[in-house]
């Protein structure tokens, strides 16, 4: 007799964390019917989506039940015996204590995993996103980017709270744009875009603006209607907490990762690597000496291993690895 599907098929361990993500928000966010909605859609995208909120399930299932045990404790437990059970050692990873404690609050409220369970839109190390909204706006999420939808009567915000995103609006009811214009906030600003498509990259000192097409209000960051400057296609501002300066010209194409790209021009290999570590997990290093030389090109980012590959094809470099995720980066020898 032949296993079930659930039964052989292994989900994706990416895909297994974005059912933990659901799961923790979901959990913290009980009430909400919109984020729970939500969840169904995304569970019902593919079956590997469903294979892995069920197997998430039968392991709370499984660790609150070890756990009351442990404590006396005698709940009820909905059986989930047909769906075979993570490895102890992958769910222990995982979870990493959080569903056995019965509460988010390990999570640090500015870590990136908090933002990842608890963002409206997210996106994990090496992933890219997009997001069409009701009022026809495109979102396009970076790797390892985050951000909220905050639409009421009065207002559409969205605003970034990690990462990097690129908005296209515009194409809406023109009444309603005039009454609601979209404006998406970061740490260092509030941003109106009229008819635009627009890069914004959240960093710890300030908010880097890139704009492709259209016009960009930048308002103050403490109020929406202290305008500092409009920033016209072709164009890109650094806007920290006091001032919106035009920025120098970027030795990297602003926006090439919406088409899975990396593109440097007359980059320093230094910078190079701090940009492409974005997009994998782990500790990626260059060596002082090798920090100066220049690269220009076009790299793909779904293997970033190629592109370091690559690299020493073209530079004289060479890479050690610790590990698969611990990566130097040095003088050819």
């Amino acid at each position: 007799m032949s296993s079930s599907p659930l039964a052989v098929q292994v989900p994706d361990q990416y895909v297994v964390r974005q059912a933990i993500h659901w799961l923790l928000r979901l959990r913290n966010n009980a009430g909400n019917k919109r984020l729970r909605q939500q969840c169904e859609v995304w569970r019902a995208e593919r079956k590997e989506h469903e294979l892995a909120w069920q197997r998430v399930k039968s392991l709370q299932a499984e660790l609150n039940s070890d756990l009351c045990a442990e404590t006396g404790e005698n709940p009820s437990i909905t059986s989930t015996a047909s769906v075979p059970p993570l490895g102890r050692r992958q769910a222990l990873k995982i979870f990493s204590g959080a569903l056995i404690m019965g509460s988010a609050a390990w999570l640090a409220k500015d870590t990136y995993l908090w933002q990842q369970c608890t963002a409206d839109f997210s996106t994990a190390i090496g992933e890219r996103r997009g997001f069409q909204l009701p009022d026809g706006t495109r979102l396009e999420l970076n790797t390892a980017s985050a951000a909220d939808l905050n639409y009421t009567p009065h207002q559409r915000l969205i605003k970034l709270t990690r990462g990097e995103i690129l908005v296209t609006c515009g194409g809406i009811d023109q009444a309603a744009s005039f009454d609601r214009p979209l404006r998406v906030q970061s740490s260092h600003g509030i941003f109106e875009g009229v008819d635009a498509r627009y890069v914004l990259l959240q960093e710890p000192s300030c908010t880097r603006l890139s704009v492709t097409a259209g016009k960009v209000i930048i308002h103050s960051p403490a109020s929406a209607t202290g305008v500092l400057v409009e920033v016209a296609a072709g164009q890109s501002y650094l806007i920290d907490h006091r001032q919106a300066r035009l920025a120098p010209l970027s030795d990297l194409e602003a926006g090439a990762w919406i088409d899975g790209l990396i593109v440097p021009r007359n980059m320093r290999l230094a910078d190079f690597l701090k940009e492409l570590s974005r997009h994998r997990s782990g500790h990626l290093s260059c060596a002082a000496d090798i920090a100066d030389l220049r690269l220009t090109g076009a790299f793909r980012l779904d293997d970033t291993d190629r592109v370091l590959a690559d690299l020493v094809q073209t530079l004289p470099i060479q890479l050690h690895y610790r590990t698969r995720w611990w990566v130097s980066v040095q003088r050819r020898a």
